[in-house]
């Protein structure tokens, strides 16, 4: 995508002229730089001032991590971060058998001969893109430390039986994690001292109600108002810990207007893109009461769009 594009996407939501002008010229330095397509995100990430300070760590040379509890959008974030800087994504999604063989590389055989395989942390630095660590605090703190040297002001690693892994002076690292989540654990002192913490928000009404209105442009004001007002219910519940996270789910809910407009009635499509992710009979009728209450069943297409 043009310069100018990238800019005028960000400038809409009223980023700073200075901020801005930076960004650019960190593309422009590095352009041409990388080896897989720079994608522009699906939404934009709706929080000029989290953007700022985010953008601001990165073009330090900072390593960010983006804290926050379900549905805040830090991976919207980041996606948007990578965009401004013109620089390709690399997604590390962490569990309990990620190890240091898989973010770095390993030993394999081709072609007859014992090679290394890239794994995706040495892909992404060696490139200069961006590297997410998804669910961060889900890994392993031994598999984590591997990074160290990469994540402080060394910016190199040794590769055991291989050559020195020097990071491109255009590569990011951003961390990703919620907290209070089964698998989860605290990051140790040593891996958080890397990182720059930004904890995000929870999205209030207005910023919901500007996701579903960018996303789905003639959806009607008062359907966007009651659909944000029904998420904000479901949170308030997830908070009091009266039900699980399942049905929060800001995915599940721009699906179920995608079904309504398909020509589901508005019980139908919430009971697929939320309710049913309910397992549990009790929670599942207490997330239909909440439904009931700000959303009339029998609502269709023609209420939520205009014609």
């Amino acid at each position: 995508m043009a310069v100018d594009d990238i800019d005028a996407f960000f400038r809409k939501q009223g980023l700073r002229a200075e901020l801005l002008t930076e960004a650019a010229a960190f593309r422009r330095q590095y352009n041409g730089q990388g080896v897989r397509k720079i994608s522009k995100p699906h939404f934009p990430y709706f929080g000029r001032q989290i953007v700022e300070a985010a953008l601001s760590a990165l073009l330090t040379g900072a390593n960010l991590l983006l804290v926050g509890p379900k549905a805040v959008g830090k991976n919207i974030l980041a996606e948007n971060l990578a965009f401004l800087l013109g620089r390709p994504i690399w997604n590390v999604s962490f569990h309990i058998d990620v190890d240091a063989a898989y973010l770095i590389g390993m030993d394999t055989f081709r072609d007859g001969a014992v090679c290394f395989r890239p794994g995706p942390v040495y892909e992404c630095v060696t490139a200069g893109g961006i590297c997410i660590l998804d669910e961060i605090n889900m890994a392993r703190n031994e598999a984590l430390a591997v990074l160290h040297s990469l994540l402080d002001h060394r910016r190199q690693m040794e590769v055991p039986g291989y050559d020195r892994l020097v990071l491109h002076p255009a590569a990011r690292f951003i961390g990703t994690m919620n907290y209070g989540y089964e698998g989860t654990r605290n990051l140790n002192e040593a891996l958080l001292s890397r990182f720059v913490v930004l904890h995000l928000p929870v999205p209030g009404e207005q910023e919901l109600q500007e996701l579903l209105t960018y996303e789905f442009a003639d959806l009607r004001k008062e359907a966007a108002s009651t659909l944000s007002a029904l998420f904000l219910d479901i949170r308030k519940k997830y908070e009091a810990k009266e039900i699980s996270g399942r049905a929060l789910d800001l995915r599940g809910l721009l699906d179920a207007v995608r079904l309504v407009r398909q020509g589901l009635t508005a019980e139908q499509a919430l009971d697929m893109g939320l309710t049913g992710k309910c397992f549990d009979a009790q929670e599942r009728a207490l997330v239909k009461d909440l439904l009931a209450l700000r959303i009339p069943p029998d609502w269709g297409r023609e209420d939520f769009f205009v014609k």
